[in-house]
């Protein structure tokens, strides 16, 4: 159910996102390989259908980034776009089973030190690719996240070869965009409730329309051509704004094809949507907590919808969420209303949609990109211990020189390297102390969890018993041990006669056995 009761923060946090989503749906359509009119459909029914069945109250759905290499693959293997969809709706299905099936706990599994990582890598990526943008080279398509881009350069490469395309009226307008949106939020937002309902990103907009209406009227070398403005789909009537949507082809639905498809779109949309769900949770300053299987069924029904009439996939996204956040949005209201803007604008002002500098998007974006990848949270990561900041570190490199995904699942790896270091080093305690005879006796106290990960470690430490000594194995505290480890011991027990040790064990509820009761581990 959708809340008005914040209306006053929900609204112009809507507009922005639905300013930032439009160029989005449209660059990550023209990636798909699909028509550029399946984005915004995707962008209207990730606002209106899935914000209305989601638990998530800060997050945003729409056509995923992530998934345009998989989509254009797609197209291509299946042979049109009206299969492609049949696909798409299966896929939903899917994760609305996944949904009832609670598969969505998945993403509890997940550390803070890699969400965190993704979220600064995500702010990371946002600069670096909008850069270009704020500088009038357009030539790459919005909303790519990959390292190796379509025109051949990379993410950084890209910054150098931009110098070469630099138009001084993209550069007037994005400097003098950021310089309102710094001042906004830093001075003006604080001065009154007008200034926090007018959001400096719709100003910034504004102002870039007109800036360059003025440059065009006064100083043509100025002017910004249109491969620099928003570039939407329009149709000259009704009849042709709805002939652009797409019915599927369902006469394949059941092949090994289109089912292969539909699996791959399900999981990779899911995992996408889980982390974004959980990094969203994170940047809530609410720290409301969204039930992840509820968004795999609201997703399922979004993709459904989107096979249907001819969108793209849908994940949460986090840029949209996160300008969403940064926005003042407080409930999924504002998710809701820039579905509802898209709808309408598509529908009534497309002309004027298509006057928007892609620039003063790019000024609004490289701030919620600084707000994600704060130094801040750098200085805070690193203070917290390099069990908590390498994994942090790698997630970020590895997700601006790959992509998202990716990048999360090396992150992960190096998370469980440490997880792995951390279990075999705390495996158990070995400490001496004297009996009442004056003697040295040496006591193993055994973990509550003891893995074959741990055998190594446990191995040294029996090792380090010298002979004649007494030595007490106490597993009184143990859940499970695993059978390498009891074996081990078992082993240890059987030679111990031929070092002259003296071997007794503890068990919950008793004080010590000897060593000549048969061990049950």
């Amino acid at each position: 159910m959708l809340s008005f009761k914040e209306i006053k923060s929900d609204f112009p946090a809507g507009v922005v996102v639905f300013l930032v989503a439009v160029p989005l749906c449209l660059g990550i359509a023209m990636a798909s390989g699909a028509p550029l009119f399946a984005g915004i459909i995707s962008g209207i029914i990730g606002g209106v259908v899935v914000s209305l069945i989601s638990g998530s109250q800060l997050g945003v759905s729409g056509p995923a980034a992530g998934l345009a290499v998989i989509v254009l693959n797609a197209i291509d293997q299946l042979g049109s776009f009206e299969v492609f969809l049949s696909a798409v709706f299966l896929a939903g299905l899917i994760q609305l089973a996944l949904g009832f099936l609670k598969a969505g706990n998945i993403g509890y599994y997940f550390p803070t030190s890699v969400i965190k990582g993704m979220l600064a890598g995500i702010g990371v990526i946002i600069i670096l690719k909008q850069l270009p943008h704020a500088f009038g080279y357009d030539r790459n398509y919005e909303g790519n996240v990959h390292f190796v881009q379509p025109d051949g350069q990379n993410t950084f490469s890209e910054l150098i070869h931009m110098l070469n395309f630099v138009s001084l009226g993209a550069v007037i307008i994005s400097v003098i965009s950021l310089g309102i949106l710094i001042f906004w939020d830093q001075v003006l937002s604080k001065k009154g409730r007008i200034f926090q309902f007018i959001q400096g990103p719709l100003v910034v907009v504004v102002l870039g329309i007109g800036l360059n209406l003025l440059f065009q009227n006064y100083y043509p070398q100025l002017a910004l051509r249109d491969n620099h403005l928003v570039s939407l789909p329009v149709a000259d009537s009704i009849s042709g704004f709805f002939g652009q949507f797409t019915r599927p082809d369902f006469s394949r639905i059941f092949s090994y094809e289109v089912i292969f498809m539909a699996g791959t779109l399900a999981v990779v949309a899911s995992l996408e949507t889980l982390l974004c769900l959980e990094a969203t949770d994170k940047l809530d300053p609410f720290k409301r907590i969204s039930p992840a299987n509820q968004e795999l069924k609201a997703q399922g029904v979004g993709n459904m919808v989107a096979g249907l009439v001819g969108g793209l996939p849908l994940t949460q996204v986090i840029v949209r969420s996160s300008a969403n956040i940064q926005s003042g949005g407080r409930t999924k209201l504002a998710a809701f209303t820039h579905g509802v803007l898209i709808l309408i604008c598509v529908i009534s002002i497309p002309g004027v949609l298509n006057m928007i500098p892609l620039a003063s998007l790019a000024a609004i974006l490289l701030t919620v990109g600084y707000k994600l990848a704060k130094p801040a949270l750098f200085k805070s990561m690193y203070r917290s211990g390099w069990m908590q900041f390498l994994p942090f570190i790698v997630t970020i490199i590895a997700i601006v020189f790959t992509d998202l995904l990716t990048g999360i699942g090396i992150g992960m790896a190096v998370a469980v390297l440490f997880l792995l270091k951390n279990s075999y080093e705390v495996s158990h305690l070995l400490h001496a102390e004297k009996t009442p005879e004056g003697k040295e006796q040496y006591h193993l106290v055994l973990a509550e969890e003891v893995t074959f990960l741990n055998k190594g470690n446990i191995m040294q430490a029996l090792r380090k018993i010298p002979d004649g000594a007494d030595l007490v194995i106490d597993y009184s505290k143990s859940a499970v041990i695993d059978h390498d480890v009891k074996e081990l011991i078992q082993d240890f027990k059987e030679n111990a006669h031929q070092k002259n040790i003296h071997l007794t064990f503890k068990e919950a509820g008793e004080r010590q056995r000897a060593s000549g009761a048969k061990i049950s581990l």
